[in-house]
């Protein structure tokens, strides 16, 4: 089974969307319209409408436009409303003040995650996408304006001119009253929904979401499991809820199963049950008996199933999870970090969940900083340094973006300062779940033996010197491969992320904080210095590495090595020892020097 994998750009926009609190909204709807052309018929009727229907509509009133920069009010308006309707007539694009509303209507679909409905009132779709027609006739009115703004809003309408929408021409009567009923049901559904709130910025989601439906092929009558794996932060459940949002409606039922590794299993049961089979409620008093009614109340349901943080197989069975628990076109996709369990159940299909891109993940922080998709003055050179630091990692992205969006400069240079000594607290803890959950001192003993000495080194080596260890580096090592925690390059050398290898290096600092002779594993050189220097090292030290520039002045005596009994793992790159190699330890199982 090969994994997928995703392009990690974000070129497309979806039209899932998420539902958020009232406070996060200002308006249900916006609506974006030419006043010259729809105001006193069409677009007025739809106001009306809406407004009886208790849609909060905002509608600019201003008929006098002047110049095409859109102000600072009609742009909070827009950033604040859940659904913008724009209206497609046959002059639209006449304005330029238009035209920038509609830029910044796709900019909030990208990153807010706000629904666009376009309806085209007396044009072709066709002519608002290529800009033919009336619409090449009004581009030829900005033929003094500035090419890359003009751009701008030709890649817009075409956007814009992609999604699904209402065309006046398609309707059977004509009728615009008929037309504006059909959209008032359309949007009242909308506000009826079960719409999970995804994200507060959706950077980098609309093309994972696309790649996922394709391999899901919603609307085929067969049953298909999918897997969404990756490395803690990454992302896992955003995607998912995702794609919750867009495919939903189009089942019997549903189920979004969140954290479910911090759950019992006859309330995961209950809540299945309930979400798919509400109003009616079923008693389940064991987890054998809900198996059992799970498979008799559901399979002949067609039923959309999110199961998230799975990490055992007691919680797949206790849910049925299997092709013929559910009805014909169910689809049930399952996050995890440990791709193991999905290997197991033999999904029809792995998706791996791919760091961002470094524009991608600029553009996440900013937001989160910012308030802005790109830095503000001042901040861009720090702002890719954190970057850098996330290695790609959205949580992390998140978490730093949200700490620094108000400090200043100076404070911004000494998170990153504290940040090269000390990770994150919040990062650490959601990374550390996955470390956790390992089944055994052998596997976490290997872990923080790569993380401390040997990234970037071929797999068949290290699995050689820790299986001298007697750690059993075979499964180990695949285990952590199947948990994400490691990875193997093309080269066939271990690899982690940065964020990863520094987690398991701060599980090491943090058994000693203050004095590193007490510590299991030694590899930062001030620290490795100063243990030989003060002959400060204690039988706890089984790993020890000194990487140096060049040969320096100073030597270390061997005697240094007195206490460390259960040392088995020693480098040293441009050292100078002065004594006698017996005070080294006759553990030692590899040696590189």
């Amino acid at each position: 089974m090969q994994p997928m994998r995703t392009r990690k750009t974000d070129e497309a926009s979806s039209s899932s969307s998420s539902s958020s609190s009232s406070k996060r909204w200002r308006y249900d709807v916006f609506i974006s319209f030419r006043g010259e052309d729809t105001r006193k018929n069409f677009t007025g009727h739809l106001y009306v409408a809406l407004k009886e229907a208790g849609i909060n509509t905002f509608i600019d009133d201003d008929e006098l436009r002047r110049g095409e920069d859109i102000g600072a009010e009609l742009v909070r308006a827009i950033q604040g409303s859940r659904i913008s309707v724009i209206i497609f007539s046959s002059r639209y694009a006449d304005s330029g003040w238009c035209l920038e509303e509609l830029v910044k209507i796709m900019e909030c679909k990208r990153t807010l995650g706000q629904i666009v409905l376009p309806i085209f009132y007396d044009v072709d779709p066709s002519d608002v996408r290529k800009q033919t027609g009336s619409f090449a006739q009004s581009f030829h009115k900005h033929r003094d304006t500035d090419h890359n703004k003009v751009q701008r809003w030709r890649a817009a309408l075409h956007e814009a001119a992609n999604l699904s929408g209402w065309d006046l021409r398609n309707t059977l009567d004509g009728h615009e009253a008929n037309f504006i009923r059909n959209i008032i049901k359309e949007i009242t559904r909308r506000f009826n929904n079960t719409y999970l709130h995804v994200a507060p910025y959706q950077v980098g989601i609309d093309f994972r979401v696309q790649a996922i439906s394709e391999c899901l092929g919603v609307g085929f009558d067969d049953v298909r499991i999918i897997g969404i794996s990756g490395m803690g932060g990454m992302g896992k459940t955003t995607v998912a809820k995702a794609i919750y949002n867009e495919f939903y409606d189009r089942f019997d039922g549903k189920s979004f199963l969140e954290r479910v590794r911090e759950k019992q299993l006859v309330g995961l049961q209950k809540q299945l049950l309930s979400d798919i089979l509400k109003p009616t409620k079923i008693k389940v008093s064991s987890v054998a008996e809900g198996i059992n009614v799970i498979g008799k109340r559901l399979g002949s349901l067609k039923v959309l199933l999110i199961v998230d943080d799975i990490d055992s197989v007691e919680q797949l069975d206790a849910l049925a999870i299997k092709h013929d628990t559910f009805g014909q076109g169910s689809r049930i996709i399952i996050t995890t970090r440990d791709e193991h369990l999905l290997n197991t159940l033999e999904v029809d299909q792995i998706y791996r969940v791919q760091p961002m891109e470094e524009e991608e993940a600029l553009e996440l922080l900013s937001w989160h900083a910012f308030k802005n998709g790109s830095p503000n003055q001042g901040y861009f050179k720090l702002a890719r340094e954190v970057v850098d630091y996330c290695g790609g990692l959205p949580l992390a992205l998140q978490v730093l973006g949200c700490f620094l969006g108000t400090r200043s400069i100076g404070e911004w240079e000494s998170t990153l300062g504290k940040l090269e000594k000390i990770p994150c607290h919040e990062i650490h803890n959601q990374l550390k779940i996955s470390y956790d959950g390992l089944s055994d001192d052998y596997e976490r003993d290997i872990f923080r033996d790569i993380a401390c000495f040997f990234i970037g080194m071929d797999k068949n080596y290290v699995t050689q010197i820790l299986d001298g260890c007697g750690f059993f580096a075979e499964i180990g090592i695949k285990v952590l491969l199947e948990r994400c925690l490691v990875f193997v390059d093309e080269k066939n050398k271990l690899m982690m992320h940065d964020l990863l290898r520094d987690m398991g290096r701060e599980i090491e600092r943090a058994e000693s904080p203050k004095y590193p002779g007490k510590r299991s594993r030694l590899w930062h050189p001030e620290d490795v210095k100063s243990v030989l220097i003060n002959k400060s090292g204690t039988e706890e030290i089984e790993g020890l590495a000194l990487n140096l520039p060049s040969i320096e002045e100073t030597s270390f005596s061997t005697e240094a090595f007195t206490n460390m009994k259960r040392l088995r793992l020693l480098k040293l790159n441009y050292v100078q020892l002065t004594g006698e190699y017996k005070y080294l330890s006759k553990n030692l199982r590899w040696l590189c020097w």
